[in-house]
C-alpha cells in the first residue's frame, strides 16, 4: 500500500470505490452521505472545541483526535465524489482557479509586505 503522503487524489478514488466496491450496499445515497458529512463535522468541531477550546474532555470520552476527525470527512469526501462520478483531482483545479482570479487582490501576499518596507 502507498503512503499516504505519496497518494494522488485519484489513487485516494480508486482506493475508497476499491473499498466500497466489495459490499453489496455500494455508496450512500447523497442524502445519507449528507447526513453522515454533517456527522463528521460536527465530531471535527467537538475535538476542535476541546483541543483550542474552553471545553475539555471528560474522563470517560473516547480518545479522538482532529487528524482522525479529518480523516473521516476527507473518507466522505471522496465516496461523496465517487458516488456521483466526480473527480477531485478536476475539481479542486477548477477551485484553485477561482480563488487565484477571484481573490488575487483579497489578501496581502506575505512578499507584499517586505516590499513595502523596503
Amino acid at each position: 500500500m502507498t503512503p499516504v503522503a505519496d497518494k494522488t487524489m485519484r489513487q485516494m478514488q480508486q482506493e475508497v470505490d476499491d473499498y466500497i466496491s466489495q459490499f453489496k450496499e455500494g455508496y450512500f445515497s447523497p442524502l445519507a452521505m449528507m447526513a453522515r458529512l454533517t456527522e463528521e463535522a460536527g465530531e471535527l468541531a467537538r475535538e476542535v472545541n476541546h483541543v483550542f477550546g474552553p471545553k475539555p474532555k471528560k474522563k470517560d470520552e473516547a480518545e479522538s483526535s482532529i487528524e482522525n476527525e479529518l480523516g473521516d470527512i476527507l473518507f466522505i469526501v471522496i465516496c461523496f465524489a465517487n458516488s456521483l462520478g466526480i473527480d477531485l483531482t478536476e475539481a479542486h483545479d477548477r477551485v484553485m482557479e477561482k480563488f487565484r482570479t477571484r481573490d488575487k487582490d483579497r489578501w496581502t501576499k506575505k512578499d507584499t509586505d517586505a516590499a513595502l518596507t523596503e
